[in-house]
């Protein structure tokens, strides 16, 4: 299993808890991230193929991994409170998950329950 790890700032401590708490369901998934998320779990122990950071193109480089088939699973942990300059990129994120029917969860609930449909 293919899984890309995205967090915005105010989301990423709950992102490595959420991971940590699932690690025995993610095993062995080739783990990709955006920069600073993937640092985050990187120091928490987990190998991480670490893209760009979000606002400078790593969430457009996931949503290239998604029209390439090269992903199973998104884990987007939004902060829908905050305004990010880089909101057209998470909105094609958002949009190839959809286009090429990639599962998408973006908060800690809808993540579970794709995990554990897994």
């Amino acid at each position: 299993m293919r899984i890309a790890f995205i967090a915005h700032d105010g989301k990423k401590a709950e992102l490595v808890s959420f991971v940590l708490q699932n690690k025995n369901i993610i095993g062995d998934a080739n783990i990709f991230a955006t920069g600073t998320t993937g640092k985050h779990l990187e120091d928490a122990g987990f190998h991480v193929i670490k893209l760009l950071s979000g606002p400078i193109g790593g969430d457009a480089q996931i949503a290239s991994m998604v029209a390439q088939d090269e992903l199973d699973l998104i884990i987007f942990f939004r902060d829908p409170l905050e305004k990010h300059p880089h909101e057209p990129d998470v909105q094609m994120l958002l949009r190839l998950c959809d286009v090429h029917n990639i599962p998408l969860a973006t908060n800690p609930a809808s993540a579970q329950l794709i995990l554990e449909g897994l």
